[in-house]
C-alpha cells in the first residue's frame, strides 16, 4: 500500500490533484509519531480559510497538500496507541494538539504549544501551522490519536449520518464557538455576519442555543436565498440601507444582544450596489455599531499576521483600521482565535445522532469526487451556496 494522492496547491488560483506519498507515522520534524494512526479519508471537506491560501492571500509555499477538515477510518494505530484499534470511524479535529502542553490540559487546543515551532497552535495542511500534512487526500496521518480524535459509538449510525457527521472537524464547533462567545442564550437576538458554511453553522448553533431570532447579513443573493430558506432571518449588505436600519426592521429596534463575525480579513464594504470593494476592518467595526452595550462579539473568522494581497500596507501587516474606541464606549466583550473544537465536538456529535441539528441541509453540503476537487474550490471561490465535501473512496456515495 504504497499510493495515494492529494489536492495541492500549486500557484495563487490553481489547486490539483497528484500523486503524494502514502503517509507514515512520523512527526513534521522526523521524529517517529508512535502516538499517531493513519487513516483512510472517508470525507474532507473544502473550507474558506482554504480559499485564502488559494487565492494567494497568505505566504502559503507550493507544494502544500491542503485540507483540515478531515473524518476517517483508522488502517494503522501506533504502538502507543491505546483507545483505538483499525476499522474505527473517527473525527479529526482540525487542530493538532499534543494533550500535554498547559494549553491542551486546559483544552485551548487551538493554541497548543508543542505541535508547530514557529507559534502556538497546529493545523493539517495549513500554512505556519507546523507542517503537518494536509487531508484532502486519500489516506492521512494523525498525530496524538488518543487525545486527538473523536470517534463515533456506531460505525454503520455514523456512515449514515456522515454528511452530518463530516462538519464536525471545522465549521460547526467553529460556527458553535462563535455563538458560544458571542453570548448566545435562550432568547437572544443574534446577528451573524456572513452567509458562508461557517455563518450558517454559527446561525444552526444560535438556533441550537436557543436564540429567539438569528439574522445573517451577506453580499452574496445566492447564499442569502438559501439561509432565508433554511429558516433564517437575512439583510443584503449591498443594498444603500444601513445594517442599523435593516435590523431595525426585522427585530424592532437597530440593535442586537449578540454579534458573529464569519468573515474575517477578506471582508467588503457594505452598501455599495453590488460592487464591494475589500475593506477588512468593515465587519468588526459594524458589529461594534449594531451589537448593543456590554454585549460580546464572537470571531471565528480568521484574521492573519501577514497578507500580501491587502488593500494596504498596515492590512499586509494584520493591522485593521478599527473603531476600537467605540468597542469601549460601549463595553464589548471580544473574542478571537481558532476554535478548540474539542471543547465541543463530542456534544455536537450526539446533537447530530439525536437528530437536534440538520447542518448538513443547512450548510447545503454537496458531496464531490477527489478529482472533482479543483472544480469544487473554483465554484466555492465563485461564491456558490454550497459546502463541498470530498468523497475519496467513495464511501459517501455508497452510504448514501
Amino acid at each position: 500500500m504504497s499510493d495515494n494522492r492529494g489536492v495541492v496547491y500549486v500557484r495563487p488560483g490553481v489547486v490539483e490533484v497528484q500523486g503524494i506519498r502514502f503517509p507514515e507515522l512520523v512527526e513534521p520534524n522526523g521524529k517517529k509519531a508512535n502516538h499517531g494512526v493513519i487513516l483512510r479519508v472517508v470525507s474532507t471537506n473544502i473550507c474558506g480559510s482554504d480559499q485564502h491560501m488559494v487565492r494567494g492571500r497568505t505566504t502559503a509555499p507550493e507544494g502544500l497538500v491542503l485540507g483540515h477538515e478531515i473524518t476517517g477510518e483508522v488502517i494503522e494505530a501506533g504502538s502507543d496507541v491505546v483507545t483505538l484499534k483499525k476499522g474505527d470511524l473517527v473525527s479529526v479535529p482540525f487542530n493538532v494538539a499534543c494533550g500535554r502542553c498547559p494549553m491542551c490540559k486546559s483544552m485551548n487546543t487551538g493554541v497548543c504549544l508543542t505541535v508547530n515551532l514557529a507559534r502556538p497552535g497546529g493545523a493539517y495542511g495549513y500554512v505556519d501551522m507546523g507542517g503537518w500534512i494536509g487531508g484532502q487526500a486519500e489516506y492521512v496521518m494523525v498525530p496524538y490519536a488518543d487525545f486527538n480524535l473523536l470517534k463515533f459509538p456506531d460505525y454503520d449510525q455514523a456512515m449514515e449520518k456522515i454528511r452530518d457527521l463530516t462538519c464536525l472537524s471545522d465549521i460547526l464547533p467553529t460556527g458553535y464557538h462563535g455563538a458560544v462567545t458571542a453570548g448566545v442564550k435562550p432568547g437572544t437576538t443574534v446577528y451573524v455576519a456572513g452567509a458562508g458554511p461557517v455563518g450558517l453553522a454559527a446561525a444552526a448553533s444560535a438556533r441550537l442555543l436557543g436564540a429567539a431570532v438569528t439574522i445573517i447579513g451577506d453580499v452574496n443573493k445566492a447564499r442569502l436565498e438559501h439561509a432565508r430558506k433554511v429558516g433564517f432571518e437575512t439583510v443584503d449588505l449591498s443594498l444603500d440601507v444601513t445594517l442599523a436600519e435593516q435590523i431595525a426592521a426585522i427585530v424592532g429596534e437597530p440593535e442586537v444582544d449578540c454579534a458573529i463575525d464569519c468573515v474575517g480579513f477578506e471582508a467588503r464594504g457594505h452598501g455599495h450596489g453590488g460592487s464591494q470593494q475589500e475593506a477588512p476592518a468593515t465587519v468588526l467595526n459594524s458589529l461594534m455599531e449594531v451589537t448593543r452595550v456590554a454585549g460580546q462579539i464572537g470571531i471565528p473568522g480568521l484574521y492573519v499576521t501577514d497578507d500580501p494581497g491587502a488593500v494596504d500596507a498596515a492590512a499586509r501587516r494584520g493591522s485593521l483600521s478599527l473603531r476600537l474606541g467605540q468597542g469601549w464606549a460601549k463595553s464589548h466583550s471580544f473574542f478571537t482565535g481558532q476554535t478548540p473544537v474539542m471543547k465541543y465536538n463530542r456534544n455536537l456529535m450526539q446533537a447530530i445522532l439525536w437528530d437536534r441539528i440538520d447542518i448538513a441541509d443547512i450548510v447545503n453540503v454537496q458531496v464531490i469526487s477527489l478529482d472533482e476537487a479543483p472544480q469544487g474550490y473554483t465554484q466555492f471561490d465563485a461564491g456558490v451556496a454550497k459546502k463541498f465535501v470530498i468523497d475519496p473512496h467513495g464511501m459517501l456515495k455508497t452510504a448514501a
